[in-house]
């Protein structure tokens, strides 16, 4: 069932639950309008009677009978019937000779006026006195008129109840319509959106009502997609790229050591070349896979407190014993009553930490970098500093992009995917790095990580 037809049955099921009660209303009410009318004049009818039997000149019960059965004013069907304390009929105005049961007369003159129906017949009781004596005075009659009427009304309200249905279902399936047009819309056009054609997007209307919200966030949810669908071919192209070069460069060496007849020593020399090549390809790999799975599955990385001034210093002295020409300079904020702790990843922030001192090392003319780690209330600052070749202004906006680099770049060694590490490692951990560069200071990262 379409939301359309659901939403009419609703509206049609509100409305007609809405004619029900109020039909039943106005006809109940009618009814007991009717009711009460009609008791009056039994009354009135009853009092006349016994205003006239029990006058004081007297009158014949014949006459009295002529009269009642042709005034102006006489009821359908109309008797009115006299009892005494004996229940004995004292006068009748018709020959009916219709009694009532002793227990009703008893309930006349315990409530002294009481009204009923019987069959079609609405009878009405009362008690009248009469020089110190009690009798029943009653009077009966059939309101064909006001019957006729109600019945009349009952018909008029089933006729245009079910008239007001039939135009609340017409309306609410045409209102059910207007409202889902949106919808049907946005169905639409997201038909029409392929892999290919990812820059469309919903029309967001107004941009005030739930609709235009849907649309709007999953607009937003398109430009995501799209983000990360342009990535990923990016990736995919990049990562190939930097994977064939090294592996086409180690099977030309291969091929060549094969074919040529080289001393020992240029063949050594050609093995370290090779198992350098393989040593940066592993490191290319390593990062891909890092970055990889840090962006499929970034809800499962578990936090323990970290001390990142002791990670600093096994860096310090793991880059120094891969590398001895590097010079890594610490420095410690003098602020010793902060510990140096953030909950973080080990391995992540380990990763991360060393992709900016050992870059930092790579690009400085004289392979010194100066690391200084900053202490504050709320976050801990790891500010990595060389005086290297500047990084262009107009590159420092796409130097954290997956194997993007700089102009400066050019003679060192790298694949361009650390520095993207480093910045899905910061926002993992709820921190930021930023890069600031000029040819007079140097260049400085600043990764900041919530305490």
């Amino acid at each position: 069932m379409t939301i359309r037809t659901r939403l009419t049955l609703l509206f049609l099921g509100i409305v007609s639950a809405l004619l029900i009660v109020f039909c039943a209303a106005i006809y109940f009410e009618g009814e007991l309008y009717r009711q009460r009318e009609y008791k009056t004049r039994l009354r009135q009818e009853a009092l006349a009677v016994a205003t006239i039997m029990f006058n004081k000149a007297e009158i014949s019960p014949d006459l009295l009978k002529l009269l009642n059965r042709n005034q102006m004013t006489v009821l359908n069907q109309e008797e009115v019937v006299i009892y005494n304390t004996k229940n004995e009929i004292v006068f009748e105005s018709s020959s009916k000779n219709s009694k009532v049961q002793p227990n009703v007369l008893d309930k006349i003159r315990q409530e002294r006026e009481f009204f009923w129906e019987h069959d079609n017949l609405e009878l009405f009781g009362m008690v009248f006195e009469n020089n110190g004596q009690s009798f029943i005075v009653l009077a009966s009659a059939v309101d064909q008129y006001g019957v006729d009427k109600q019945q009349n009304l009952a018909q008029m309200l089933a006729l245009g109840g079910l008239l007001m249905l039939a135009i609340s279902a017409a309306m609410g399936w045409f209102f059910a319509g207007r409202m889902l047009l949106p919808i049907q819309k946005m169905i639409q056009r997201i038909d029409e959106i392929r892999a290919a054609q990812l820059s469309l997007r919903i029309d967001e209307g107004n941009k005030t009502d739930e609709l235009a919200q849907l649309a709007t966030r999953f607009n937003q949810m398109l430009d995501r997609l799209e983000r990360a669908f342009k990535s990923q071919q990016s990736f995919v192209s990049h990562a190939s790229h930097e994977l064939r070069t090294p592996l086409t460069a180690i099977t030309g060496q291969i091929q060549v050591s094969m074919l040529a007849n080289d001393s020992p020593t240029e063949l050594k020399s050609m093995i370290w070349s090779i198992l350098e090549d393989v040593q940066q390809l592993n490191k290319l790999t390593n990062n891909l896979l890092d970055l990889t799975s840090i962006d499929s599955d970034d809800t499962k990385i578990k936090l323990t407190l970290v001390n990142v001034a002791e990670i600093i210093w096994q860096i310090r002295s793991e880059l120094i014993k891969k590398n001895p020409n590097y010079r890594i300079l610490v420095e410690l904020d003098e602020n010793h009553e902060i510990l140096p702790e953030v909950h973080a990843n080990e391995g992540l922030l380990y990763t991360a930490i060393i992709n900016l001192i050992d870059n930092g090392a790579k690009f400085s003319p004289q392979n010194e970098v100066n690391v200084k780690l900053k202490f504050a209330l709320k976050n801990l600052q790891v500010i990595v500093h060389n005086e290297g070749t500047a990084i262009a202004a107009q590159e420092l906006a796409q130097i954290f992009e997956p194997f993007s680099r700089g102009s400066n770049a050019r003679h060192v060694k790298g694949h361009g995917v650390g520095l993207s590490l480093t910045r899905r490692i910061a926002q993992l951990h709820g921190g930021r790095i930023s890069v600031a560069s000029s040819e007079d200071v140097g260049t400085t990262f600043t990764l900041e990580l919530p305490k």
